[in-house]
């Protein structure tokens, strides 16, 4: 055959598997790229997500086609939205012939956070998460998660010591699912509001004052912090299901202390 002539390409992945075996999830991970968030007060955020994308594999196929999940991703990027992922994720499944389709997006999310006294402003980045599948059925469920760093001061060693008391940062991980979207600002500060007191980036002398003596008047064990969110979000009737964690780097131990309480409404 002459040099430039062009035949057929095989498409192996659309041949006939003989070992009879569905795929609960085949896909590609760990796609960095670039997002645009609705943000509740400033507008939309440019972030960057590490993205995972799956679809189910019926058994009769040897295997799905890994570069159709980019060019998905790359039509839907101008009108992606965390709170909808249903037109991606129903493109997913038409395009790749699956029953079910899946997304996962982690990313960080910036809030301007004024210190308590002075009122300088520093960016707080947070860890976020957002898991979406469409099923066979076409049901859509998403799940959204923050990671939010707190101080939380010991209430035993309050009470023990004559002088202070230890403290800790915190990182407490709420995960939901809800019938409303809720904005990552308002779940943020939720938990923010419940520790001995918030975390700053930028913080002056009478700040650190304020943020000392608050934590102080406000002891958190890790059982207090699940079980305080925990009793406000059974108040938000949008949630239906929920994970909340938190977990203490502690200052004077060589372990972590740890808490976890998951709720499903009804």
């Amino acid at each position: 055959m002459a040099i430039g002539t062009t035949q057929p390409l095989v498409d192996v992945q659309s041949s006939h598997d003989h070992r009879d075996i569905d795929i609960t999830k085949v896909g590609i991970r760990k796609l960095r790229y670039p997002i645009e968030l609705a943000t509740r007060d400033n507008g939309p955020q440019q972030t960057t997500a590490m993205v995972n994308m799956y679809v189910s594999l019926d058994r009769s196929f040897k295997g799905t086609h890994m570069s159709r999940f980019v060019e998905i991703l790359n039509e839907h990027r101008a009108a992606l939205d965390i709170h909808d992922l249903r037109y991606l994720l129903a493109d997913m499944k038409k395009r790749l012939d699956a029953g079910d389709a899946h997304i996962e997006l982690t990313f960080p999310f910036f809030i301007d956070r004024a210190a308590p006294v002075t009122g300088q402003k520093g960016l707080m980045a947070y860890d976020c998460q957002v898991a979406a599948e469409l099923d066979h059925n076409n049901k859509a469920t998403t799940c959204f998660g923050v990671s939010v760093p707190v101080t939380t001061l010991c209430p035993c060693s309050k009470e023990m010591s004559d002088y202070g008391a230890h403290n800790q940062r915190s990182i407490v991980s709420v995960s939901w699912r809800c019938t409303e979207s809720i904005w990552l600002e308002d779940m943020i500060e939720l938990v923010e509001s419940q520790g001995s007191s918030p975390i700053y980036s930028l913080l002056k002398r009478p700040d650190e004052k304020w943020v000392t003596e608050r934590a102080y008047d406000h002891p958190k064990f890790v059982e207090d912090m699940v079980r305080d969110i925990t009793a406000e979000l059974r108040r938000d009737e949008r949630v239906v299901w929920f994970r909340v964690e938190s977990e203490n780097e502690e200052s004077i131990h060589t372990h972590n202390a740890y808490a976890l309480i998951e709720e499903e409404r009804g």
